[in-house]
């Protein structure tokens, strides 16, 4: 029977997986709001829904803002980076082929020849498995529609009433684990809270730092290349090394290999910056994940579910970590001596009363 049990609940999560990630993406959104709410109420006495309202006005003008200002040059650069794409495809693999038949080893191979193709392959390889992904949303315009609204309207119902959501989750536990489910809940709602807010301040640094560096190397697109980083900086790893590859690809073309290492060292360097300076100052510890179950989580969520899946992997893995982490090795295994929450709450300025947070 408990088989039986088991085996029906997978099957329902799997067929209702699109929803649960819809889910899983308000309560992100409304950890955010929530954060800010809860700074409007600890610091001008506002009652939670005129500082729920203040948030999401805030936020909505914050995004006019820098939409109208970065926008349409942002536009107009993608729109000559498609353009010249093609010309750059070719002034790229010609270079690439001189460069081969300089080295013996390389003589032989699709490298040295010009018209293999090879930078042209990969770059339809990307661009199939962007299409592959996002182009099913595209097309179904009224359930896009429909999936966006309803995470709004969540992350706002999440958002404004918290505790009665998280009431209701404990109440589904048997009572002598409750206090149990409370932990969980209070480390999930940390956690969460420390990645969306980390996660939205690195990616912003990001992108200042990025377009600044082109910018001053000369690199073209600089803008839109500097957006784009902090845009993929939600996929760890793998993010980080298109936003470095990138940008030196297309200086790959022409042929200057010293303006090429710069740039690739720029990356580098922006990304070392963020890691070890940036987001231990924005958060009091770093949500502590391993990188193998990190890059693995990238690459599952990304099969099964596509580039929303990228986008969702990190904050799903730490949910997980979090709740075995309180489960198994608190419970089970009762290795209460070296427990530890997954993440300290974030600084003061964010910090939540437990009632609030909205998991």
């Amino acid at each position: 029977m408990a088989l039986f049990v088991a085996a029906l609940a997978i099957w329902f999560v799997i067929r209702v997986v699109e929803v649960l990630l819809l889910v899983f993406i308000a309560v992100l959104c409304a950890v955010y709001l929530s954060a800010i709410t809860d700074v409007l109420e600890r610091r001008f006495r506002l009652v939670r829904w005129m500082g729920l309202t203040a948030a999401v006005v805030a936020t909505l003008a914050a995004v006019v803002g820098i939409g109208a200002l970065l926008v349409p040059p942002v536009i107009d650069q993608t729109q000559a980076l498609v353009s010249g794409l093609p010309q750059t495809l070719t002034n790229i693999q010609n270079v690439l082929a001189s460069w081969a038949r300089e080295y013996p080893v390389l003589r032989s191979t699709v490298l040295a020849d010009p018209s293999s193709g090879i930078v042209v392959r990969l770059i339809d390889d990307a661009a199939a498995f962007l299409r592959g992904s996002i182009l099913p949303y595209v097309t179904a315009g009224g359930k896009l529609f429909v999936e966006g609204a309803s995470v709004v309207v969540m992350a706002l119902y999440l958002a404004r009433q918290p505790r009665l959501y998280r009431d209701g989750i404990r109440s589904l536990v048997s009572p002598k684990h409750r206090p149990v489910a409370a932990r969980i809940l209070d480390d999930l709602g940390a956690t969460l809270r420390a990645w969306v807010v980390g996660q939205l301040l690195a990616m912003m640094v990001l992108a200042i730092l990025t377009a600044l560096g082109l910018w001053a190397l000369g690199v073209p697109y600089w803008l839109a290349f500097g957006i784009f980083t902090g845009l993929v900086a939600v996929v760890p790893f793998f993010g980080t090394l298109v936003s470095t590859l990138l940008p030196a690809l297309f200086v790959v073309g022409t042929g200057d290999w010293l303006r090429v290492l710069a740039v690739i060292a720029l990356g580098v360097a922006v990304h070392v910056l963020e890691a070890n300076v940036v987001v231990p100052r924005i958060m009091q510890r770093q949500v502590s994940l391993p990188p193998v179950l990190t890059i693995a989580s990238v690459l599952t969520m990304g099969t099964l579910i596509g580039v929303v899946g990228l986008v969702v992997a990190v904050p799903v893995l730490a949910v997980t970590m979090v709740v075995v982490r309180h489960i198994v090795q608190g419970e089970i295994y009762g290795d209460s001596e070296h427990f530890e929450p997954a993440v300290l709450r974030t600084t003061s300025e964010f910090r939540a009363p437990r009632e609030q947070i909205p998991v």
